[in-house]
C-alpha cells in the first residue's frame, strides 16, 4: 500500500518520523515534489480567499496526491505538544476542511489526533491506535515501528542543533547522504550571522520563502534558525515573559528571537511571514519593537502567492550590506 505525504506544514520537522514509521508497518510513502507554481495554483483555486498561504500551499499538495497513484493520504489533526499550548485552529481544522472541500477524498484520509507533552510525537502511543485497526497491525509492530520512528527523529533533531537545516538534518539523519556531503564555511569565513526566524513551512519551502535561506548563504551569510537551538535554551529565553504565546512553534520561534537578540555573534534578524497569519502578527510585532532595545537590525519579510522575487533578492542584499558597513564601522572605532 501507498501513503502519500504533503510535502508541507510540518513535513520539514516530522518528515524523518513519519518515514520511518510508515515503512516500518509495511506502506510505501510517497511524497509531493517540492512547491511549485502549479502546486500553488491548485491550492488557492480548491481554497476559500481569507485563509493563510501555508494552506494554500497545503491543500495544492494534498489535489497533487490525489492526482497520484495513492491508496491514502496522511493529514494528522495537530491539537497540541506542549502543555497548555495548542496549534493554529488552521492545523486542528485541516482534515475536516479537506473532508468538506473535496469529494471523494473521505476514503483516502487518515488523520490521526497528534496529543502530546513535547515535540517527540512517538509517545503517547494511542495517537497511533488507528493505524492497528484499521489495517490490522499488531500493538507489538505499532510499537516497535514507533521506537524507530522516535530515534530516527532524535538523530534529526541531534543534526539539526548541529547547524544542519531541517532539509539536511533529514537527509543525514535518513541516511540519505553523510554530514561531509554539506560542505559547511568555517565560521571565521562568515562576516555576518543573521537569526532566521519561521516555520519551517515557510523557510524550508523553496518556492514560498523564494530560497531565503539558500540565498543568505550563498550571498556568505551564517543563517541560525530555531530548530537549531536546544529546547532547554529556547524555554530559558522565555522564562521572565509574564505571559507567552498559545501556540507553541510560536513560542519557539519567540523564543528564538530574543535569544539572537542576546547573543552577540548574531548580527541582526529576519523574520519570515506568510500574508495572514495571526499568530505571527503578534510574534512579529513584538520582535519588532524589541529590537530597538537590543540595537539589533530587523527585517519583517512578507510573503504570500504573488510575492515577488526580485523585490526579496534586493531586500536582503540591502540588508546584509547594512550589516556589513555597521561593522566596519565599529571595526574602525567610527
Amino acid at each position: 500500500m501507498k501513503i502519500g505525504i504533503p510535502q508541507s506544514l510540518l513535513y520539514a520537522y516530522y518528515y524523518p518520523f513519519w518515514k520511518t514509521y510508515f515503512e516500518e508497518i509495511g506502506f510505501e510513502v510517497v511524497t509531493t515534489p517540492m512547491t511549485t507554481k502549479g502546486i500553488i495554483d491548485k491550492g488557492v483555486k480548491g481554497s476559500v480567499p481569507e485563509i493563510c498561504v501555508p494552506i494554500k500551499v497545503y491543500i495544492g499538495h494534498v489535489l497533487t496526491l490525489l492526482e497520484q497513484d495513492v491508496d491514502y493520504i496522511f493529514a494528522p489533526r495537530f491539537v497540541s505538544i506542549e502543555k497548555g499550548q495548542f496549534f493554529c485552529p488552521k492545523f486542528m481544522g485541516l482534515p475536516d476542511m479537506l473532508r468538506h472541500s473535496f469529494k471523494n477524498i473521505e476514503e483516502k484520509l487518515i488523520s490521526p489526533t497528534i496529543q502530546s507533552h513535547s515535540d517527540n510525537i512517538a509517545v503517547p502511543s494511542k495517537n497511533y491506535k488507528i493505524f492497528e485497526e484499521k489495517f490490522n497491525i499488531s500493538s507489538k509492530l505499532n510499537q516497535s515501528a514507533l521506537e524507530k520512528a522516535e530515534k530516527v527523529w532524535f538523530k534529526f533533531r541531534e543534526y539539526s542543533r548541529k547547524g544542519y537545516s531541517a532539509l539536511e538534518a533529514a537527509d543525514i539523519a535518513l541516511g540519505n547522504c553523510t554530514e561531509e556531503e554539506y560542505n559547511h564555511e568555517p565560521k571565521e569565513n562568515m562576516e555576518v550571522t543573521i537569526g532566521l526566524v519561521g516555520y519551517v513551512y515557510n523557510i524550508y519551502d523553496t518556492f514560498i520563502s523564494m530560497d531565503i535561506y539558500n540565498r543568505l548563504k550563498e550571498m556568505g551569510v551564517k543563517v541560525r534558525t530555531f530548530e537549531m537551538l536546544p529546547e532547554d535554551l529556547l524555554k530559558a529565553s522565555l522564562k521572565n515573559m509574564p505571559k507567552t504565546m498559545f501556540w507553541t512553534f510560536s513560542d519557539k520561534l519567540l523564543a528564538a528571537g530574543y535569544h539572537f537578540y542576546q547573543d552577540d555573534q548574531v548580527d541582526g534578524l529576519v523574520h519570515v511571514t506568510a500574508f495572514g497569519c495571526g499568530p505571527d502578527s503578534m510574534l512579529g510585532k513584538l520582535l519588532e519593537v524589541d529590537s530597538e532595545e537590543y540595537n539589533k537590525p530587523f527585517m519583517t519579510v512578507r510573503v504570500d502567492e504573488h510575492t515577488g522575487e526580485n523585490h526579496l533578492q534586493t531586500r536582503i542584499e540591502a540588508f546584509v550590506d547594512m550589516i556589513k558597513r555597521k561593522k566596519m564601522k565599529v571595526k574602525r572605532g567610527a
